[in-house]
C-alpha cells in the first residue's frame, strides 16, 4: 500500500516565494507609487518626479556596481567613501575643465576598485573585511585630499551636468539609466557576464573548469568603483560643492538595500538589473513619502530595514549554490 503525502500548501508557499522574487517589487513600486500620488497628487508634478530622478540617480549608479560585486557572492563597503574620493578630487581639477576631472575621478574610482578586487581576488581576504578597512582609509584621504572642508564647485560643464535636463528628463537620470542597459547587457550578452554568474554559483567549481575567477573579481570591484566615482561626480555637480566628510555616507547601504530589494541573492549566482532599477525607484519613492510627510529619519530607517530583512528573507531559497 502507498502512503499519500499531502504538499499542496508547501508547494503554494514555493510559488509565492518565486513570486515574490519575481516580481515582488515591481507590484510594491506601482502600488508606493500610487499611494503616494494618493496621498498628494503635488506628486505627479513634473518638477517633483525629476527632483526624484536627481536624487535617485547617484543610487542607481553605485547599485548597479553592488549588483555585480553582489552577483560573485561579494560585498562592497568602500562605495560610499569612493563617492568622498571623487568628491575631493574634483575641485582640483575642475579648473581645467569637465573631462580632465572626470577622468582623474573615474581613474582614482578604479584604481579603489582594483586594490579591493585584488585583496579578494588574490589575498583571499573576506570582502566583507576588504571593503570596510577600503571604506576607512579612502574615507581618510579623501578628507586630507579635501582639507577636511566643504568647497564650492564653479565649473559651469560640471555644474550643468548636475543640473541640465534632456526631454525633460534630468541628464543625471539619462546617465544612469545608460549604465543599467549597459549593464544588463554586460550581465546577459556577454562571456564575461555568464563567467560572474558562474563563479557567484559556485566559485570553487568555476576555478576547477579554468574560469579567470581573479580577473572577473577583480573587474567587478573596479566596475564598481567606477561607477561610484561616476555617482560622487554626479553628486558635486548637482550641489554645487565637495564635502568628502559627508558625501556617500551610507550609500552603500542603500546600494544594497535596493539590489537586495531588487531581488538580487546575497548568496550570489544572479544579477537582476532591472529589479535593482526597481529598487533603487523603490527606495527613494519611500523616503520621498515619508520626507514629504514629515515622518522623522529615524522611522525612515526603521522602515527600510524591514524591507531588507523581508527581501532578504524572501530571497533565501534562490540563492542555491
Amino acid at each position: 500500500m502507498t502512503s499519500l503525502t499531502w504538499t499542496g500548501p508547501a508547494l503554494d508557499r514555493a510559488r509565492v516565494r518565486r513570486l515574490l522574487q519575481e516580481y515582488g517589487v515591481y507590484a510594491a513600486l506601482v502600488v508606493l507609487f500610487v499611494v503616494a500620488v494618493g496621498l498628494d497628487t503635488s506628486f505627479l508634478q513634473m518638477s517633483n518626479i525629476r527632483v526624484q530622478l536627481y536624487q535617485v540617480a547617484p543610487t542607481l549608479l553605485v547599485a548597479l556596481g553592488m549588483a555585480l560585486v553582489i552577483g560573485t557572492e561579494g560585498i562592497d563597503l568602500s562605495v560610499g567613501a569612493v563617492i568622498a574620493l571623487a568628491a575631493s578630487v574634483v575641485p582640483l581639477y575642475a579648473g581645467y575643465g569637465l573631462l580632465p576631472s572626470l577622468l582623474v575621478a573615474l581613474v582614482l574610482g578604479a584604481a579603489s576598485g582594483a586594490v579591493g578586487g585584488a585583496m579578494v581576488a588574490l589575498a583571499r581576504i573576506q570582502p566583507i573585511v576588504a571593503t570596510l578597512s577600503l571604506m576607512i582609509g579612502v574615507r581618510g584621504l579623501a578628507e586630507i585630499i579635501n582639507g577636511n572642508s566643504a568647497k564650492p564647485v564653479t565649473q559651469s560643464g560640471l555644474l550643468d551636468l548636475g543640473s541640465r535636463s534632456l526631454a525633460g528628463i534630468p541628464e543625471m537620470a539619462w546617465i544612469g539609466g545608460i549604465c543599467a542597459l549597459l549593464t544588463g547587457l554586460l550581465v546577459r550578452r556577454t562571456t564575461f557576464g555568464r563567467q560572474l554568474v558562474a563563479i557567484g554559483d559556485n566559485r570553487q567549481a568555476s576555478r576547477l573548469s579554468g574560469l579567470p575567477v581573479r580577473r572577473v573579481l577583480i573587474t567587478v570591484y573596479v566596475i564598481s568603483g567606477v561607477l561610484s566615482a561616476l555617482a560622487g561626480v554626479l553628486i558635486v555637480g548637482h550641489g554645487a560643492e565637495a564635502d568628502p566628510a559627508n558625501q556617500g555616507l551610507n550609500m552603500e547601504l542603500n546600494a544594497i538595500t535596493a539590489v537586495v530589494v531588487g531581488g538580487t541573492p546575497l548568496s550570489g549566482g544572479r544579477v537582476r538589473v532591472l529589479g535593482t532599477v526597481a529598487g533603487a525607484l523603490f527606495m527613494q519613492l519611500i523616503t520621498a513619502v515619508l520626507t514629504q510627510h514629515n515622518v522623522h529619519t529615524s522611522y525612515t530607517q526603521i522602515v527600510e530595514a524591514a524591507i531588507i530583512c523581508f527581501a532578504v528573507y524572501a530571497s533565501q531559497e534562490r540563492g542555491t549554490r
